[in-house]
């Protein structure tokens, strides 16, 4: 939304969120530039979309470069110091063996045997030996140690493992967070095409249905008052009855024994349900449904008997 000019009335809350998402991002991008600029000022360019877009990324890569950078060079320093440090040994050790040499003729005499047993103990090494003894030996020069031990170097090389470890994760955030952002950049762009469309134009007249809509709330505003005097007048002259709480619950106990009476009245009346209203002829309907209730029982003690009977096994007479 940096196109539109800052006076320019935005009624939409939709555009309004992007246009302070677009001032957020012009503030961060202004930001970035005058601290790579330092002293200098910052050259005049035309603020746009696309160049906002642009700014954007460019940070984002700028800074992931300078993490990754100042990783590199907090890498470098540990390494170096660890070279400087060993090398102080080094000479430290120099210089304490060129006293003992003053004093002592015989050490050169022990290191020579030290070298003798150490070729011995080389020459007696098997394939797989050798192979670990060079093993540990390039790594202790890739490393800078000068008096490496299995676990120091073992060490080293955890620690090693897990700053690459750990470098990976941040460049697969990296990578994430790239994706993340180009998608919702892109969802942005298709959002910023959307309201540029006929559908999301605010109408011709919108300015002044405002303000006709500001003039109305205006005036009922002003008459608040008035008709507040008017409902209060109505109150003094109109006796309103005044309920309590139990007044309430007295006649809610009453309305449901009412119901319960209806209930029940409903019940009796549905069992003569169907019959005619005069008595007379209720009465001859009755006889005629108990006439054929008993024929029912009839017919059906009749059919029982015969079931019975058909079913029942058939006994020998006895002859005489």
């Amino acid at each position: 939304m940096s196109h539109l000019h800052p006076q320019t009335a935005i009624f939409s809350p939709s555009v309004a969120r992007a246009a302070a998402s677009a001032a957020k991002d012009w503030s961060y991008v202004d930001n970035w530039l005058r601290t790579k600029y330092a002293a200098r000022s910052v050259p005049k360019f035309e603020r746009n979309p696309d160049t906002l877009r642009a700014l954007l990324a460019l940070a984002s890569h700028n800074e992931a470069v300078d993490e990754e950078r100042d990783q590199l060079a907090q890498l470098e320093a540990a390494a170096l110091n660890e070279v400087k440090a060993a090398d102080a040994a080094k000479e430290t050790l120099r210089q304490g063996q060129q006293q003992q040499q003053q004093h002592q003729q015989g050490v050169l005499r022990g290191e020579l045997v030290a070298d003798d047993i150490l070729d011995a103990i080389e020459e007696g090494l098997t394939r797989e030996g050798r192979t670990a003894l060079d093993a540990m030996a390039r790594m202790a020069v890739e490393l800078g140690m000068a008096f490496p031990t299995s676990e120091a170097l073992g060490t080293r090389y955890v620690d090693l493992q897990a700053k690459v470890f750990e470098l990976e994760q941040t460049l697969d955030r990296v990578a994430l967070l790239q994706k993340y952002l180009e998608r919702e950049s892109q969802a942005m762009d298709n959002f910023i095409h959307e309201i540029r469309g006929q559908e999301y134009r605010p109408a011709a007249d919108l300015a002044k249905q405002n303000l006709d809509l500001q003039r109305q709330i205006k005036t009922m505003s002003a008459k608040l008052p008035e008709i507040g005097q008017h409902i209060a007048a109505l109150e003094k002259s109109v006796a309103i009855p005044s309920l309590t709480v139990e007044d309430v619950k007295r006649d809610e106990d009453a309305y449901l024994d009412l119901l319960t009476t209806k209930k029940e009245l409903d019940a009796r009346v549905k069992t003569f349900a169907g019959l005619p209203p005069d008595v007379e002829a209720a009465r001859v309907e009755l006889e005629a449904l108990r006439t054929q209730l008993r024929d029912a029982t009839a017919r059906r003690d009749t059919v029982f008997e015969g079931l019975v009977e058909r079913e029942s096994p058939l006994k020998t007479r006895r002859r005489p």
